[in-house]
């Protein structure tokens, strides 16, 4: 089976494996995503608990704020694994990204609340940072915001988020309560049968010892992201690789005209292509880590851009051919496989499309 190949000295990336694959048994991923789907729900609170009691949640938290000093090594580990399990989770948006932007942000009382409260499991911290569509009005000892953001994950479960606003030409990163007054939330149902939403502010007063930081902050936001876009991209090569692994195993038991339809040379040949898939997205995965750990900022986000697009591209291409693969009953909701394919385009358009993660690769590539 593909899977992500790292220097593992002390063992600690076989641990956290083996962590996720013992809760996947407990939390069988096909049937949690269903009773996620038809309970509406954003976030299976249960599920979230337990892992931050596992200690997955803030991960990449510094130590300085109580986090366990981890880094995207361990994590994408982590993402891999649950992607495999197909064990729904917003880890990537409400753990990652939450966790890489109280890390990047000036000390102050609000960063040590979020960053213990997420690390506790008393927070849940969605982000909406993509795109800044707020605007900020100053008033004494507080913000106005208003505006609409687009493609929040976790929203409703959240108990606080950490949205992107503009105030002249300063960004200004800002802590708002799910349940501030002028805030409405808009959800509909993802291609998985998780929630997205939209979020409306309007006139919206936030106290100003919420204001995060200020300032450009281009830089910080896009390595936050590029972080949580790794994460994103180990998720879909575990996706991948058990969704391969499923359909290998479906047509070595299939008999057809008296032999398995893994015995058909043809069959054969679509395997190893979707085999080759799974593998060159999991090294793609494995090169981005090394070029965060050890390259150059313009290396890390040109490896990144590449990896979340390879991901997400063999994830979806595995499951379609998976389906075909299945027959009829891939066809099924009863069948597992479909659940991989719909996981698999939820994922990928998770910060950023595989088409204009390419584009911007290229703008950047040529742009040197």
């Amino acid at each position: 089976m593909p899977q992500l190949i790292m220097d593992d000295a002390d063992g600690v990336l076989e641990m956290l494996r083996d962590s996720v694959a013992a809760f996947a048994q407990g939390r069988p991923g096909p049937q949690s995503l269903r009773q996620l789907r038809s309970s509406q729900a954003d976030l299976d609170r249960e599920q979230w608990q337990e892992m931050v009691e596992a200690g997955w949640i803030g991960l990449m938290l510094p130590e300085t704020l109580g986090g366990a000093g981890l880094g995207i090594r361990e994590q994408v580990v982590i993402s891999f694994a649950l992607g495999r399990a197909l064990i729904p989770s917003p880890m990537a948006t409400a753990s990652v990204l939450s966790s890489a932007l109280l890390a990047a942000v000036p000390e102050s009382a609000e960063q040590r609340r979020l960053a213990s409260g997420l690390i506790q499991g008393e927070a849940i911290v969605a982000v909406a940072v993509s795109e800044p569509g707020l605007t900020v009005r100053l008033l004494e000892g507080a913000i106005v915001l208003d505006g609409r953001c687009e493609f929040v994950d976790a929203a409703a479960s959240a108990t606080d988020l950490l949205v992107l606003a503009r105030y002249g030409e300063e960004d200004m990163l800002v802590s708002v309560p799910s349940a501030a007054e002028g805030l409405e939330h808009h959800e509909r149902p993802a291609v998985d049968g998780s929630r997205i939403a939209s979020l409306q502010f309007s006139s919206c007063l936030v106290k100003t010892e919420r204001v995060l930081a200020r300032g450009a902050l281009n830089t910080q936001i896009e390595t936050a992201i590029n972080l949580a876009r790794t994460a994103l991209a180990a998720e879909l090569c575990g996706l991948a690789s058990q969704a391969f692994n499923l359909t290998r195993t479906y047509t070595c038991d299939r008999v057809q005209f008296g032999k398995p339809i893994a015995g058909f040379q043809v069959i054969q040949h679509r395997l190893v292509d979707l085999w080759a898939e799974a593998e060159f997205a999991c090294s793609a995965v494995v090169n981005a880590v090394e070029r965060i750990e050890q390259g150059s900022a313009r290396e890390a986000r040109l490896a990144i851009y590449a990896a979340k697009a390879r991901a997400a591209d063999a994830a979806t291409l595995i499951g379609r051919q998976a389906i075909h693969l299945f027959g009829a009953m891939g066809f099924t909701d009863e069948c597992d496989i479909g659940l991989y394919l719909k996981r698999a385009i939820n994922l990928g358009a998770t910060l950023g499309q595989a088409e204009s993660l390419r584009i911007q690769f290229i703008r950047e590539e040529r742009a040197a």
